[in-house]
């Protein structure tokens, strides 16, 4: 493209937008070619954890059930995306690791981020988020968390009883079944492995 007249430009090659990446000051945009799309997945995946995303429709839990949703204000912030947090010590620890944080005050209203860990001291959270925000984390900034899921068949059940809609397959053989072999000691019985 002639940046000096824009009318004037060449299709040089054609492709779409992939991962993209944030910083403080700029961004990274992945352009993938055309046979990116021979590498995705169509249809369902065979695999031990859930494909099911928390609360959409083929999980069912309701996120909106106080069981399941907090609020909280930050007290003290740690690191650029580590905070203590009041509001949500009647929660075990890790209750919301790997749930989602919506920002309703501050510098960060209205964007929600990603929870990386969660632990309770003293009726006391400290919560980590996977990304620091674009703008900086203030005291008394308040938000609304959503618990989250790992997505294994043990959390589904003891955490969100809700195993009749658990997306998995964790009872199929994974790679490292094709890398076994025979034994004197046992292990071949016919259970699950």
């Amino acid at each position: 493209m002639n940046w000096a007249d824009t009318g004037q430009r060449v299709l040089m090659r054609r492709g779409a937008i992939g991962q993209i990446r944030r910083g403080r000051l700029a961004f990274v945009a992945e352009v993938r070619s055309l046979a990116h799309v021979l590498g995705q997945t169509v249809g369902r995946t065979f695999q031990a954890t859930c494909d099911a995303a928390l609360g959409d429709a083929r999980c069912g839990v309701d996120l909106e059930d106080p069981a399941y949703k907090g609020t909280g204000a930050v007290i003290d912030l740690l690191r650029d995306r580590t905070f203590t947090s009041s509001g949500l010590g009647s929660f075990e620890a890790g209750w919301f690791t790997f749930g989602t944080l919506d920002w309703t005050s501050g510098a960060n209203a209205g964007r929600r981020t990603e929870v990386l860990g969660h632990d309770v001291t003293d009726g006391i959270a400290l919560l980590t988020l996977l990304e620091a925000p674009v703008r900086a984390i203030a005291e008394n900034d308040a938000f609304t968390i959503r618990a989250g899921c790992d997505k294994r068949i043990a959390t589904c059940s003891a955490k969100f009883a809700n195993i009749a809609n658990f997306r998995g397959f964790p009872n199929i053989p994974g790679q490292d079944a094709v890398l076994r072999y025979a034994t004197m000691d046992g292990g071949h019985e016919g259970a699950v492995l």
